[in-house]
């Protein structure tokens, strides 16, 4: 039984009333979810609230969920755009956090992975290079910077893409090309690249 199938099931079990299956899901997805909305909150706290937040809208949308998509994709939607109604309320705009932390969020230096060699001046240029790329993953419009995160630090497939930004799968394939677009052009000067390359 693949994932997304064994996450339907549950998700039918929840829906006939089982709380416990919902709980089991909760459990699975709790950590990925809060992760991707730490892209966007900087508060520890804030960011555990819009969670369960988002989990309890999940639980009572539940009875729409049809399986069209996956569990989680539903699921990323409902947290994203209940990050962003957090945001609106308190009178803040959304702002893609890139902060590196690993599957159990220990911050780790992605520096060390880039670098070939730990010499002062690789160390340095490495540093400079994940900089320019946080840097101009922030500069991005809201619907760039979401489509890129979704897709280079959560894993997701275009087609996954799209139903959680409720766009057509062409929109987020054009996102993903604009936004790396952008990055790339942040990068050219630091990485020596002739003007005809991308890279």
């Amino acid at each position: 039984m693949s994932e997304r199938d064994a996450d339907l099931e549950l998700v039918r079990r929840a829906q006939r009333g089982d709380r416990h299956a919902f709980d089991l899901l909760v459990l699975k997805y709790q950590r990925r979810l809060a992760r991707l909305l730490s892209r966007f909150i900087r508060d520890p706290a804030e960011i555990e609230d819009v969670t369960q937040e988002a989990f309890v809208k999940a639980y009572r949308a539940l009875a729409n969920f049809r399986g069209d998509s996956a569990f989680y994709t539903w699921l990323y939607r409902i947290g994203i755009n209940t990050a962003k109604n957090h945001l609106s309320v308190s009178g803040r705009h959304v702002v893609l956090h890139t902060d590196n932390h690993d599957e159990d969020g220990e911050p780790y230096d992605p520096a060390g992975q880039i670098a070939d060699n730990n010499t002062p001046e690789t160390e340095m240029a490495s540093r400079q290079i994940i900089a320019t790329v946080n840097a101009a993953v922030e500069a991005l419009p809201e619907e760039l910077r979401t489509a890129i995160t979704l897709r280079e630090l959560e894993g997701l497939s275009y087609e996954d893409i799209a139903v959680a930004m409720q766009c057509p799968v062409g929109t987020v394939r054009s996102r993903i090309f604009r936004a790396r677009e952008a990055i790339a052009a942040q990068l050219k000067p630091l990485l020596d690249t002739p003007k005809n390359k991308r890279w």
